[in-house]
């Protein structure tokens, strides 16, 4: 077997310190006290194979332990497995759990519970997102109580990381038979325990005494509190109502930077907004169409217009500077003549209509409607841009509608932002662009040891999604927090779905809360 080696912690540290946003806090950490966190949106799900934004992803990492987490440099971290290794050819891995593993009821947590979650994650009636995002397993084997072993069908170099999957929480075996019960009650081996779940209001959750890390976590209580409104929420932040925001958007950000006794934080992201076409029906089953829209955009001015400067700009690939087999492509500009003429030769010589719809969180992407709207009139395309509340978007709309705004976060590998959203097979096949080619390159890349020769792969992917625009994605968003002062040890993630608050700790001037 052969050990595969995690990432330096340089790494790491070199990174956040070229983002001070997300640079690491000084001092000994202490316990005790509660941390107010707002989120801009209610964790409805509390399932956590099926968690789907950004709130309920960061109250499964309270209840829940994978078997790898993401460190801040993206490298896979141990969590409930304290080691892993492979064979030669990456088909087969090894876990070793870390001794003494219990879940909040008090029962053990062994390899029957991993290899039984891994069960119900592949089984396609879950319909859990981490399906096609964990890797291509086979099968999974408790061989003892602490080793697990994964079978995979193809050699996968990237499965560490992919087990750190936002919906890869492992869960009692025992719910094996009524997942359901998962959306009515928290029995995880996290950090916290689940006290209360009022999702439209408040989630509180309390300091987990049997967590494996008898150090972490510091807080006594994290109390989740829902503000829809986000000046709202900023308000509370600068007040001192709440200690930390998971997220603001760039209207707010210059606001909390000069707010007495808070901290504005900054780091970039491959987190992106994107408009999705349905490529299998008239008129985006026209490539024409796609990359006529496309070519209307100027990408600068979205980014100066919807992100207030804080983002750089998209190229129509999910992929940025952020990863790690980013392929650098000439920067598409706005060129309407050419648009206006790849319209008329798709039979759109008087222009076309189209209904764009957008939901309203973050509000980033209605934004981003708008000024796609304004942008391509001249080329013909008039666009009437929809916002709807987010709970009706994603039960209507979402990967339903031909022609509606998105929002993804970062993922920790290509692999997984393409597995995400653009194969075939994806879990978020939100475009149905359903390319064989590009299929083949992903699932070949994956499989391949050779850095080389992986990255050649992996640019002949992104050469496809450049020229053939299955969804355009004209910006990429730095990510924009803010705490109070004396919140200590939180650091802005890259993901945008990785929190660590068990990390975080409450120093001088802090409330006193009950």
């Amino acid at each position: 077997m052969t050990m595969i080696t995690r990432r330096s912690i340089l790494t790491a540290a070199a990174a956040v310190a070229a983002f001070p946003g997300a640079a690491f806090a000084q001092g000994t950490p202490r316990k005790g006290g509660t941390l107010r966190v707002s989120v801009d949106q209610a964790p409805a799900v509390l399932h956590p194979l099926l968690t789907r934004v950004n709130p309920e992803y960061m109250l499964s990492e309270l209840l829940y332990s994978s078997l790898t987490r993401l460190g801040p440099d993206m490298s896979p971290q141990p969590d409930l497995a304290e080691s892993w290794s492979s064979s030669q050819d990456v088909k087969e891995w090894t876990f070793t759990l870390r001794a003494g593993l219990t879940f909040h009821d008090g029962s053990p947590c062994t390899a029957t519970d991993v290899a039984a979650t891994f069960k119900a994650i592949l089984d396609p009636k879950t319909a859990s997102p981490a399906r096609t995002n964990v890797g291509p397993i086979a099968e999974v084997i408790a061989q003892d109580d602490r080793k697990v072993l994964f079978k995979l069908s193809q050699a996968y170099a990237d499965l560490p990381t992919a087990l750190a999957y936002t919906n890869a929480k492992i869960v009692p075996a025992t719910f094996q038979s009524d997942l359901s019960k998962l959306s009515k009650t928290a029995n995880g081996t996290g950090p916290f325990k689940l006290v209360s779940f009022e999702p439209d209001r408040q989630v509180v959750v309390a300091r987990n005494t049997s967590y494996y890390d008898q150090a972490r976590p510091y807080l006594d209580r994290v109390e989740m509190v829902v503000y829809p409104d986000p000046t709202a929420e900023a308000s509370a932040l600068i007040s001192g109502d709440t200690d930390l925001m998971g997220n603001t958007n760039p209207a707010q950000f210059p606001r909390l930077g000069d707010a007495p006794g808070v901290t504005a934080l900054r780091t970039p992201s491959g987190q992106f907004c994107n408009v999705n076409m349905g490529c299998d029906a008239k008129p985006f089953s026209d490539m024409r169409v796609r990359d006529a829209l496309a070519l209307t955009i100027d990408r600068k001015a979205m980014v100066d217009f919807v992100a207030q400067g804080y983002g750089t700009p998209g190229n129509d690939v999910p992929m940025n500077q952020a990863y790690r087999f980013f392929k650098a492509e000439p920067q598409k500009a706005p060129d309407v003549a050419k648009a206006k003429q790849l319209l008329a030769d798709a039979g759109y010589a008087n222009g076309i209509d189209l209904r764009l719809i957008a939901s309203d969180t973050p509000a980033t992407r209605t934004s981003m409607g708008v000024a796609m709207r304004e942008m391509a009139k001249g080329a013909g395309f008039r666009i009437e841009v929809e916002t709807m509340p987010h709970a009706t978007y994603l039960e209507q709309v979402w990967k339903k509608g031909p022609f509606y705004v998105g929002f993804y976060n970062m993922q920790a590998t290509a692999d997984a932002i393409f597995s995400l959203l653009y194969t075939s097979s994806a879990a978020w096949n939100e475009t149905r662009w359903n390319n064989a080619d590009f299929d083949k390159l992903v699932m070949e890349a994956r499989g391949t040891i050779d850095e080389a020769k992986r990255r050649d792969l992996y640019g002949e992917a992104q050469d496809l999604m450049y020229q053939q625009v299955p969804s355009i994605i004209p910006i990429f968003f730095d990510l924009l927090a803010a705490r109070r002062n004396y919140v200590q040890g939180y650091v802005l993630h890259p993901r945008g779905a990785v929190f660590r608050l068990d990390y975080a700790w409450l120093g001088e001037g802090a409330p006193k809360r009950g």
